[in-house]
């Protein structure tokens, strides 16, 4: 079958969506072999230095080899010697010890595979969170802005998806943001916890190091902080096994499932409201929102977000079952499951907050249809407000109480039988019985009078527990994102 020149473009071979359609260059890279194998040759060189300055037999000359060719990398080679070897972290051994002829004795000396699997790993996580928090950031900024401008605007509110008490467009966007401010804090406090694995040998007990150093316990405990601190982390695992321990990526894993079914949760919300015409993301002016029905605008950001938060919650069981069946100091069988899950939870995650900021930064609003939505319930919520100015009236409460029940049937007869509008308000004007409050009705049916404190909520919310979080990232804020393929 012809390819028509797929083979040239890369296009007979499948690539992640992850990477190839959404996922920004700075995340795609931070997971990419580049990075990962140029890592590994910083990590040797952090090794040899540190070795070099507690005493081995390592020369200036073979520093400034291994530093000349950090990137030097020959991945062809390096392809070529795995395959023979079997083994990824020697091919890269020999890769770079090959344009490092002098230093080739002295890579990788004590160290272990993981010193340079496990060490890059956790650079990487480090590395994708300080990429995700000011994304994050950014979302809860331009949220905030949304809310605070819209802190006023009665909408009406729901409980089981059925008509509630009101609140405000305002009040509603605080709850999503609490919940993306409990995900800002969880993912500080997952990059923060991180420590580095450092030079803890094949099994974690630093014997090779003791032995390169004759005994000497103090240079073993240096080497360890000199390589720690060069790769900058404040600390290390005191102790491994021949691996970090597997619950650290439990920990990473958690704080952004969470975020997903955070980011879940807020865009099924404004598809259920671009639903109901009240709130919709935004549409560009050629984008076509049905092949078959051409006046459509579908939710298609937040149906996104939703998609891949979907599989970003689900990533989670796998260091959770990897954990579980690590014997002893370590088994292989984490190797292949960790290469996909950890790249695809932070590519996941950046993706749903790139697409989030940009429903962000556009969210439509359209007060009058959310106006007209209050009209046909808010007559129903007023009845007890009826009562109480009846009373105050000089009326009975039962009889007034009797009268309400008899004309809200009705009016509910209308709406949900004929299909109707809620007429309700009518009734009571029609009626002469409530003849001594007519004249108050609009103010008893005045929607501010219906939303409690919530424009007071937003605002002490947003001034006294989200701007104050956001201050760390206030020169990351940035313009607006375009929305990916």
């Amino acid at each position: 079958m012809a390819t028509c020149g797929a083979e040239e473009d890369g296009l007979a071979r499948y690539r992640s969506p992850l990477v190839s359609r959404y996922a920004s260059p700075e995340m795609g890279f931070n997971f990419s072999e580049r990075k990962k194998f140029g890592t590994w040759r910083r990590l040797w060189l952090y090794l040899a230095q540190a070795e070099k300055s507690l005493g081995l037999p390592i020369t200036d000359e073979q520093i400034q080899e291994m530093e000349a060719n950090l990137d030097n990398i020959d991945f062809k080679m390096a392809a070529e010697e795995e395959k023979k070897l079997r083994h990824d972290v020697m091919a890269h051994v020999h890769t770079f010890a090959h344009c490092c002829p002098k230093a080739a004795a002295i890579i990788h000396l004590g160290a272990t595979s993981c010193y340079v699997g496990d060490n890059t790993d956790l650079i990487v996580l480090r590395d994708g969170f300080n990429l995700l928090l000011p994304k994050l950031a950014r979302v809860i900024s331009r949220l905030a802005d949304f809310a605070e401008k819209y802190a006023d605007l009665p909408t009406l509110g729901f409980t089981h998806y059925q008509p509630a008490q009101l609140t405000t467009v305002g009040k509603r966007c605080c709850l999503w943001i609490q919940d993306l401010c409990m995900d800002l804090r969880n993912l500080e406090r997952a990059r923060d916890d991180l420590r580095f694995r450092g030079v803890k040998g094949t099994t974690g007990t630093q014997a090779s190091f003791l032995q390169l150093f004759e005994g000497d316990h103090s240079k073993v405990e240096e080497l360890d902080r000199l390589v720690t601190a060069k790769a900058g982390f404040k600390r290390a695992y005191m102790v491994t096994g021949q691996t970090y321990s597997r619950k650290v990526d439990i920990e990473v894993l958690s704080v952004l499932a969470s975020l997903g079914a955070s980011i879940h949760k807020i865009c099924t919300d404004i598809r259920l409201l671009a639903n109901l015409k009240e709130i919709e993301e935004p549409f560009e002016k050629d984008q076509i929102g049905s092949s078959a029905m051409p006046y459509k605008r579908n939710p298609m950001r937040s149906e996104r977000c939703c998609s891949l938060a979907r599989h970003l919650m689900t990533l989670v069981l796998d260091p959770l079952q990897t954990a579980s069946v690590q014997w002893f100091e370590r088994t292989l069988d984490d190797s292949a499951n960790r290469r996909v899950c950890l790249a695809e939870a932070f590519l996941t995650a950046d993706i749903i907050l790139s697409t989030l900021q940009n429903i962000s930064e556009g969210l439509v609003v359209y007060p009058k249809v959310i106006a007209r939505r209050i009209r046909q319930e808010l007559p129903f919520m007023a009845t007890e407000n009826i009562i109480m100015a009846m009373v105050k009236a000089g009326g009975n409460r039962q009889d007034c109480h009797e009268k309400i029940r008899v004309l809200s049937q009705q009016a509910a007869a209308v709406v949900k039988q004929e299909g109707g509008d809620n007429d309700f308000i009518d009734r009571v004007r029609a009626d002469s019985y409530f003849s001594p409050i007519h004249k108050q009705l609009e103010s008893l049916l005045d929607p501010s009078s219906f939303i409690g404190r919530a424009p007071q909520q937003v605002a002490k919310f947003l001034k006294e527990e989200v701007r104050p979080a956001l201050i760390p990232y206030q020169s990351k804020m940035g313009g607006k994102i375009e929305l990916a393929l």
